[in-house]
């Protein structure tokens, strides 16, 4: 018998599942402590011992039923505080007149070795040249100039960084593959080749970013891991790094930009998600039984090295998706993206492609009854 426990800390209360026991197993005892929770059948007897961050009120319990291919449902209140850890953001991280080297996430090669940033400066929204049209009163003085960093600049935007390469700072350097993309002119009815490079691992041949014109070259967050000098390189699971990144960048521009829907788009311009954060202050529980009865995936990367006792404690943010790929959702992928409502999240292809695995595996994780909402697969990204 598995336990599945969600908790809101903002409301400091908690959904329950104990999920559906193999066939003959019922009925099923349960007793609730607010750190122990004990299960008992005609065959076995559990206990679940809650991590000491995590405390249950039984007094509160309420809505007790059993969910055909769930198993026992309840609610309660809790009293829940979790201050793990999180992989740093960019805008956390990073400080002008500091020297840092720059890793590559995948596979740990050097890309830049010993940078020191002397600015380190937030970029505008992608929409800031047309917002300064309206808001001018006079030609808009910044009218066709790009924001390109100096030498020895950082510039941050959601998903990227901007750097500028001009001095010899790559040890022992990516490679940089040519690729022709097609940009619309203006008139949007023809098409003219643009020149474009990326920016290939050497190790891994993973895709790191792009370069642009004067030197400047253009780093996925996804991609790369940013360490001050003389620090040993941490590697971090490549599926715990993206959830953490995604996740604290949806937070980060729901609360600085107001806007709770995103369009997740690969390099080449197509839609591959459609993401909707409905909350942000998720703290969810897990724990495995034995393998007999463990779901076919867990929510949490090393799960299935607990014992059948643990638990697996994380925050995540809980979101609604649909996937774009193979033609589907088109109609509601063409309405997002011309909606000022929505923001855009640029990513290499591939990482795009990697994150709808991720949403998928942690939608097949959940029970059945939670795995849907309006239409929309619900997922929950650790942080």
């Amino acid at each position: 018998m598995d336990v599945f426990l969600e908790i809101r800390k903002r409301l400091q209360n908690a959904l329950l599942i104990i999920r559906e026991p193999k066939q003959g197993s019922l009925p099923v005892d349960v007793s609730i402590t607010p750190s122990v929770l004990k299960m008992k059948t005609l065959e076995q007897c559990r206990e679940i011992n809650f991590p000491p961050e995590v405390r249950l009120v039984p007094s509160s319990l309420r809505g007790l039923q059993y969910v055909s291919g769930d198993g026992i449902h309840m609610r309660l209140l809790v009293q829940a505080d979790l201050n793990k850890k999180l992989v740093s953001t960019l805008n956390q991280s990073l400080q002008a007149l500091k020297c840092y080297v720059f890793y590559c996430q995948w596979c740990g090669e050097i890309i830049i070795k010993e940078r020191k940033l002397l600015r380190v400066l937030p970029l505008p929204s992608g929409n800031w040249n047309a917002l300064v049209e309206e808001w001018c009163c006079h030609p808009n003085p910044f009218a066709n100039k790009p924001l390109n960093p100096g030498e020895n600049d950082c510039f941050i935007g959601d998903t990227h960084l901007l750097v500028n390469l001009r001095s010899d700072s790559c040890v022992p350097g990516p490679e940089i593959a040519q690729a022709e993309t097609h940009q619309p002119s203006e008139s949007h009815l023809e098409s003219k080749p643009k020149a474009n490079t990326k920016i290939i691992c050497k190790r891994c041949k993973a895709m790191l970013g792009e370069t642009g014109s004067s030197g400047t070259t253009k780093f996925y967050i996804t991609e790369i891991i940013i360490q001050p000098s003389g620090r040993d390189f941490d590697m971090i699971p490549r599926s715990q790094f993206v959830q953490s990144v995604i996740a604290q960048c949806l937070v980060e521009l729901s609360s600085t930009r107001s806007t709770f829907r995103f369009t997740v788009q690969g390099q080449d311009g197509k839609t591959y998600i459609l993401v909707w954060l409905l909350n942000s202050d998720s703290l969810l529980i897990e724990s495995l039984g034995n393998s007999e009865s463990s779901q076919a995936f867990s929510l949490f990367e090393g799960m299935e090295r607990l014992d059948s006792n643990s638990t697996g404690i994380w925050n995540a943010v809980k979101v609604l998706y649909r996937p774009c790929v193979k033609n589907r959702n088109n109609e509601l992928a063409s309405s997002w993206e011309n909606d000022i409502g929505v923001h855009s999240l640029v990513l290499p292809s591939q990482t795009c492609l990697e994150l709808l695995l991720i949403l998928s595996r942690s939608n097949d994780s959940l029970p059945p009854s939670l795995q849907y909402m309006n239409s929309f697969q619900v997922a929950f990204l650790k942080m």
